[in-house]
């Protein structure tokens, strides 16, 4: 797995910069650079720091999208309240989330 490529699809997905990453990650701005323009693989703190900015676990992470990756917590209680909820509600919601600008 080429594990900057995934970063920055993630980034990409949710329009983040590098700068952006770091500040959610709560990293130096020269260590989210330089694992890029350096070609560093990031330590196992460093890429925690990333996951947990993503809102996903390393299992997540590493997924290749075949197998059922464990879900944050986070994600544990939205799917709790999503079971809970009407058509509607779903519809709405989903909505809601899509109309979110990061």
């Amino acid at each position: 797995m080429d594990i900057q490529k995934q970063i920055r699809r993630l980034m990409a997905e949710r329009g983040w910069t590098d700068y952006r990453l770091a500040k959610e990650a709560h990293l130096s701005h020269s260590t989210v650079t330089n694992m890029f323009n350096r070609n560093n693989a990031p330590t196992l703190p460093t890429l925690e720091a990333l996951c947990k900015a993503f809102g996903i676990t390393l299992a997540q992470f590493f997924s290749d999208g075949t197998a059922t990756a464990e879900m944050t917590d986070e994600q544990r209680v939205l799917f709790s309240k999503w079971s809970t909820l009407s058509k509607p509600q779903k519809e709405a919601l989903l909505h809601l989330i899509s109309s979110i600008r990061t």
